[in-house]
């Protein structure tokens, strides 16, 4: 399956078989630091058990672990505090088994080299490498490239949190990892800022894109990012379940309307988890966890690259609304098949004659929980408009529904 690759024109990452690969994934940050080796294989288990295919993890942390910036055996990343050009073996070895552990149980890390931080604070590591200048970065991204070119479940995350100041810092980092190791790379953003609408499009190092999003803003940033690029995109962070009123719900709408506003997936968060603080192990079945394994099998089990979103809202006619409870739709490129997500029981429009047809049969899915039932008068003809609307809640007590809507003879 790995390494996964960028290809021109194509706007999704694709894997080793030449598959397009659909990004379904979850943001520990912190398991190199904060769990032990027996940890991590529990973490990672529960985690694939659910459909997760990607993780976003920290390489080094600085401040939220318990013992930052050393890992949970007591290493340190450098063995002269904050000087880049002294990395720790042990430090890093045992970063190697939590990567290759990954690499086991089938899944993408998404490796953030030195997570800047927060508005460059003491969250992360923007203060050291201002001190540290941009040879020694380049130094140091030629020693990770060195060591991670033959990990081949690796996808750089520079910067992490915010707009950097000086870009040459995180260029050298970039550049440097690079120099050696030809896998691709990402930014993380502040929050309302895509990679490339930070950096530009002419970024040699600066392969994929993201989106970095609020509740109420994925679809606008999501459409902007499909315009300004055919470069993959996917949302690497919106709101975190527990956070500021997010429930399972929010985290499934965030994923849904990321995906059917072309994105090639999305990663997940929780606000209680993801510092693996102790007794992490009893958050691990949250409703928004639950949810990610209906999202992978409904997306995998068809030709989802083929989707282009309906920003025109000709497919999905009415019942669209907007921000939060923005009903998204996208449409197979040949008409074979098309997708509809409302986040709230409504009644919305469909214009049939946007399938191949010559008839359309249609299906609510529950996100909550993957059911399928079909719709009463299924299946319709390709042409007209048809009404849609859900019947109640899903099996999670919440209101959004998934409509599926397939050509068939």
């Amino acid at each position: 399956m790995y390494p996964v690759h960028v290809e021109s024109a194509k706007r999704y990452l694709v894997d080793a078989a030449g598959k397009p690969f659909f990004v379904n994934g979850d943001s520990p940050w912190l398991p190199i630091v904060q769990l032990t080796r027996e940890e991590v294989d529990q973490y990672f288990e529960d985690r694939r058990l659910k459909g997760v295919n990607t993780l976003l993890v920290e390489l080094i942390e600085h401040l939220f672990a318990t013992n930052a910036p050393r890992n949970i055996y007591g290493d340190a990343p450098f063995t002269t505090p904050g000087d880049f050009s002294t990395p720790n073996e042990a430090y890093f070895a045992h970063a190697d088994y939590v990567i290759n552990k990954a690499a086991q149980k089938g899944m993408l890390v998404l490796l953030t080299p030195a997570y800047v931080g927060y508005n460059g604070g003491n969250e992360g590591w923007y203060q050291e490498m201002s001190a540290n200048g941009t040879a020694k970065l380049y130094a140091y991204g030629q020693y990770l490239g060195n060591r991670y070119k033959n990990f081949d479940n690796i996808v750089w995350v520079d910067g992490g949190d915010y707009n950097v100041a000086n870009k040459a810092l995180v260029q050298a980092l970039a550049n440097g990892i690079r120099s050696v190791d030809s896998k691709p790379h990402t930014y993380h953003a502040q929050r309302g800022t895509a990679a490339m609408q930070f950096w530009g499009t002419a970024e040699p190092w600066l392969t994929v894109n993201d989106i970095y999003t609020d509740e109420n803003s994925v679809v606008a940033s999501a459409f902007g990012e499909y315009n300004r690029s055919s470069a993959p995109f996917f949302l690497i962070e919106a709101r975190y379940e527990g956070s500021n009123g997010a429930t399972e719900q929010t985290v499934r709408m965030q994923a849904y309307q990321a995906v059917l506003s072309g994105a090639s997936g999305h990663v997940m968060g929780n606000s209680s988890l993801w510092e693996l603080k102790p007794g992490w192990q009893q958050l691990l079945n949250s409703g928004g966890a639950r949810s990610l394994l209906p999202l992978s099998n409904l997306f995998t089990s068809r030709p989802w690259w083929m989707l282009q979103p309906d920003s025109a809202n000709t497919t999905l006619t009415s019942g669209v609304s907007s921000g939060a409870d923005r009903a998204v739709a996208a449409r197979a490129s040949d008409g074979s098949f098309a997708i509809a997500y409302t986040p709230t029981v409504r009644t919305f429009t469909i214009d049939m004659s946007k399938l191949a047809g010559p008839k359309v049969k249609a299906q609510w899915v529950d996100p909550s929980s993957g059911t399928a039932s079909t719709v009463t008068g299924s299946p319709f003809p390709a042409f007209g408009t048809q009404g849609m609307r859900p019947v109640g809640n899903n099996a999670s007590g919440y209101a959004d529904w998934v409509l599926v809507l397939e050509s068939t003879p």
